[in-house]
């Protein structure tokens, strides 16, 4: 392990932590997220088949989950390609690609994350394996490469969980753990749907710590704090009615507030893009919207010192092997 000490690996090798730059900390660049269709009512079934056109495309946008081709991010790698050269552009240097080995050829460094998603996505042969079992695949594809290739993991994640746990889950979980032990890996943890150093616990502005007493009480715990659905505007959150999907200007107020309150060292950010609709190609607002968009409001409130900290400094710290 003393040669990986002090790095980070990302597809193309191990890469000093100096490298890195601004940083996604939680994105997806080819997927599948056919798991989570989420079928329509029977009076819009026909739309959720066509193709995306300019004609569906607002109807996409409000029910992202129950069309069957915006699910198919895989589809897209050279508008993808297009979008991590402009990230490139406009001032990004790394990100986390939490489901695969990424895309080449752009400058931009990405890390690649190893683990099992939610319970739904895991394999029979996922689900006959033991924590052992399930722990040696993770210490594999990180220390001698992924789904048979050289490209090797620098993340565990994002480890999938619902609510409550299935017993597969909870498995996973646990190898997730040995794994960090033996490793001193990064962990980044999708949390169920439900209102209640080294990992990072994602998505936390739509289904995990909605109150701010409720976020205080979890920054205390000393984990990343990961704000990663920018961009994402939902008036109706198709896997929790009961919740409100926040917009940008109340994470922005979110993200102020753990500034305020001295956790600026342990916040992240990203936007999680896992659908075709959120691509610039199809109206959205891409890789590059935090940079553009967010970063520019930000500095009303918080500064440009901290700021470097949650983009540059907060990501290099998760991502280097101790």
């Amino acid at each position: 392990m003393s040669s990986l000490s002090g790095k980070v690996q990302t597809v193309l090798g191990l890469a000093g932590p100096s490298k890195l730059g601004r940083t996604l900390t939680h994105e997806h660049l080819t997927m599948t997220f056919a798991c989570s269709y989420y079928p329509p009512p029977p009076c819009r079934k026909v739309i959720s088949n066509e193709p995306i056109t300019m004609k569906n495309l607002f109807w996409i946008q409000k029910n992202p989950y129950s069309h069957k081709e915006n699910l198919q991010l895989n589809q897209e790698t050279e508008a993808i390609k297009e979008e991590l050269l402009d990230f490139k552009a406009q001032g990004g240097g790394a990100l986390v690609e939490n489901t695969t080995t990424g895309i080449k050829e752009t400058g931009v460094h990405i890390t690649s994350g190893t683990g099992f998603y939610v319970d739904g996505t895991h394999s029979s042969e996922t689900r006959a394996m033991s924590v052992e079992q399930l722990t040696d695949v993770l210490v594999r594809e990180i220390l001698h490469g992924a789904d048979g290739t050289s490209i090797k993991c620098g993340v565990i994640g994002e480890t999938g969980c619902s609510w409550p746990l299935t017993e597969g889950e909870r498995r996973v979980l646990q190898a997730t753990a040995h794994a960090q032990a033996q490793l001193g890996r990064p962990v980044i943890i999708h949390p169920g749907r439900n209102p209640t150093s080294k990992q990072v616990m994602s998505h936390l502005q739509n289904k995990t710590l909605l109150g701010k007493r409720e976020l205080l009480e979890f920054a205390q715990l000393g984990c990343y704090l990961e704000y990663d659905l920018f961009s994402s505007e939902l008036f109706h959150y198709q896997f929790n009615p009961e919740i409100d999907m926040p917009h940008d200007n109340k994470r922005i107020e979110r993200v102020r507030l753990l500034v305020d309150e001295g956790y600026e060292d342990r916040i992240l950010m990203a936007h999680d893009i896992h659908t075709k609709h959120r691509l610039t190609k199809y109206g959205g607002r891409g890789y590059s919207h935090i940079l553009t968009n967010i970063v520019p409001k930000m500095f009303r409130g918080i500064t440009e010192a901290a700021l470097d900290k949650i983009l540059i400094e907060n990501p290099k710290q998760w991502l280097t092997f101790k």
